[in-house]
């Protein structure tokens, strides 16, 4: 294929992926008239500011709670989950116990099943444990993530050498000190990675607070919106708030592919190889 063929096939899938966010601005910026009279991507009368006041106004304010719950179950599963699956993939790939290849055989499995199938066992788990529509009730389940282990796993295993790890046992040091101080700082691109995909995969979770949470202060800003999505029909004047809290909604994660952009890339080619 020639290299204008190419570059067309990318800016067209440029296109697709930029144009929601296009729609979203502009229409985060029309007030409940403008969407009857103006197109999809031209601009209102600019009532950004309006809507934004309106947005953190409703219902005493309960957007923000979603956004300060949202960065709880996000940030904190992200990092503690990153390194939990940091932890597994290198025991995996470095340590020599019994059960390993079937350990890893499992946790290939996992990651093929959808993690809406599991919602309900998760559901009677909590209930036992008498968690339901509480914080734990959604954030425990979130620091598992097989494909995190694998993706650790992959990267363990090409970017620590066992030559390092020998060395550091021979000084003396523990597994614990062995895999904090010299491991992990080796694979830092790839838990780097992890976090980024354990980051946006909890932002956009939504069937596990779904069936997890009835108290709309614990609601994520998905949850949340949703809710206030299903009664634009018979309240049109939620309109623009659902779609300004969506915009709101992406800001984080647009900022944390920005920021986190070159490890992430460093991440995935550094452990795919040898």
């Amino acid at each position: 294929m020639s290299k204008s063929v190419v570059h067309t096939l990318l800016l067209i899938a440029a296109l697709y992926s930029v144009l929601p966010l296009i729609w979203l601005f502009t229409s985060a910026t029309k007030n409940v008239g403008d969407f009857s009279t103006t197109g999809a991507f031209e601009l209102g009368d600019w009532n950004l500011w309006s809507n934004l006041g309106d947005l953190f106004a409703e219902e005493d304010g309960v957007f923000l709670d979603w956004v300060r719950n949202s960065l709880l179950y996000a940030g904190l599963g992200a990092v503690l989950g990153a390194l939990i699956c940091a932890a597994c993939g290198y025991a995996i790939a470095k340590l020599d116990f019994p059960g390993r290849r079937a350990l890893f055989a499992v946790t290939l499995a996992g990651v093929l099943v959808p993690t809406t199938a599991l919602a309900l066992p998760l559901y009677l788990l909590a209930s036992e444990l008498r968690i339901v529509d509480t914080f734990w009730a959604v954030f425990i389940p979130l620091l598992t993530n097989p494909f995190g282990v694998y993706l650790a796993r992959a990267y363990a295993e090409a970017a620590v050498p066992d030559e390092v790890l020998e060395a550091s046992r021979v000084d003396g040091a523990g597994e614990l000190r062995t895999f904090f101080t010299i491991a992990l700082p080796m694979m830092r691109p790839g838990v780097v990675t992890v976090l980024l995909f354990q980051f946006v995969g909890i932002w956009n979770n939504f069937f596990l607070p779904l069936v997890m949470l009835t108290d709309p202060e614990l609601f994520p800003m998905t949850l949340g919106l949703f809710q206030w999505s299903s009664r634009v029909s018979q309240f049109p004047q939620y309109s623009p708030l659902v779609i300004t809290g969506s915009l709101l909604a992406v800001v984080p994660l647009v900022i944390a592919f920005i920021v986190l952009q070159r490890q992430w890339r460093s991440g995935l080619a550094t452990g795919s190889v040898k």
